[in-house]
């Protein structure tokens, strides 16, 4: 990786450790605060055991710096270089995100140095005023927890109207496209591309009355780490809120938070590890994972 918002903070969480270390009365607690507090709670598992070990020859043994100096994070010419490429995405742009400082960096590439297949033609209008201006009042109106009426023109030329609370905006690689995440009316998403009017919505009725937050559920699971299991969990659920424990016997608990409305999706995330993950709690979790399995072996499905 170049760059990127995630990785990059454990090189700034490996300079606060560095820095930490300079201070003679730094103890091994201090340490692991550094990493807690910069990085993800399961980088405990790796960031502190590899300096500690000299996998990455950073610390001495008595935890002092083996650096005479301490580090600094100046962007390199690549990064930025990368950063104005990124930059010149159409899609970056509906933020209104602006990088002066890189005004005289040449990009690293342009959309002219690639090509995407398996992706439709007819992607979303990045570049036009109306489209970017509906973009940021959906996400104003998401930040600020308020109602939108919009209108929306379908596929036949007919105008619709809905008013709703948005709850977020995902974008489709394939369709090249984003869409709104509603709730508070029967439609459950629209195509932002065929919004032609979006407003705050300050008028009487249901819309006024907040969405009920979408219940959060605890999955605690046992990881057996084989065939690099505990790898490939940190990954496959690296956007999950979760903590991690490793054991003396080669395996880690896992405690991570999920929505109710993601549980099935969950029961086949957990199943694809097959006997390297165990779910220890809750019960009802493990009844689900049991009916699966059983509803599989009923269809002579291995």
């Amino acid at each position: 990786m170049i760059f990127s918002e995630l990785y990059s903070a454990y090189y700034n969480t490996v300079a606060k450790i560095m820095e930490a270390a300079f201070d003679p009365d730094v103890t091994e607690k201090d340490l692991v605060r550094c990493v807690m507090e910069g990085a993800f709670s399961e980088s405990v598992l790796t960031i502190l055991p590899a300096l500690k070990s000299g996998k990455w020859p950073l610390l001495k043994e008595d935890l002092s710096p083996a650096l005479q100096h301490k580090p600094t994070m100046p962007l390199t010419t690549l990064e930025k270089r990368w950063l104005k490429a990124i930059a010149g995405d159409p899609r970056v742009k509906l933020f209104g995100a602006a990088l002066p400082a890189l005004d005289d960096v040449r990009p690293l590439f342009t959309k002219e140095d690639y090509k995407i297949y398996d992706q439709y033609a007819d992607g979303d209008p990045y570049e036009d005023e109306t489209y970017i201006r509906h973009f940021r009042q959906i996400l104003s109106a998401i930040k600020n927890n308020r109602p939108v009426e919009i209108t929306v023109m379908g596929r036949q030329g007919k105008e619709t109207g809905a008013c709703f609370y948005p709850k977020g905006l995902e974008y489709s690689m394939k369709d090249d496209k984003i869409r709104i995440l509603a709730t508070g009316c029967k439609y459950r998403r629209f195509n932002l591309g065929r919004v032609v009017r979006c407003e705050y919505y300050d008028g009487p009725g249901p819309w006024r009355e907040r969405p009920l937050m979408e219940r959060r559920r605890d999955l605690t699971l046992r990881i057996t780490d084989e065939r690099n299991a505990l790898e490939r969990a940190m990954l496959h659920f690296a956007h999950f809120e979760k903590q991690a424990e490793r054991l003396e016997d080669d395996t880690c608990i896992l405690r991570l938070k999920y929505y109710e409305n993601d549980e099935t999706e969950m029961v086949i995330r957990v199943l694809s590890f097959g006997p390297f993950v165990k779910v220890l709690e809750p019960q009802s979790f493990v009844r689900l994972i049991k009916e699966r399995l059983i509803s599989q072996k009923s269809c002579k499905l291995k």
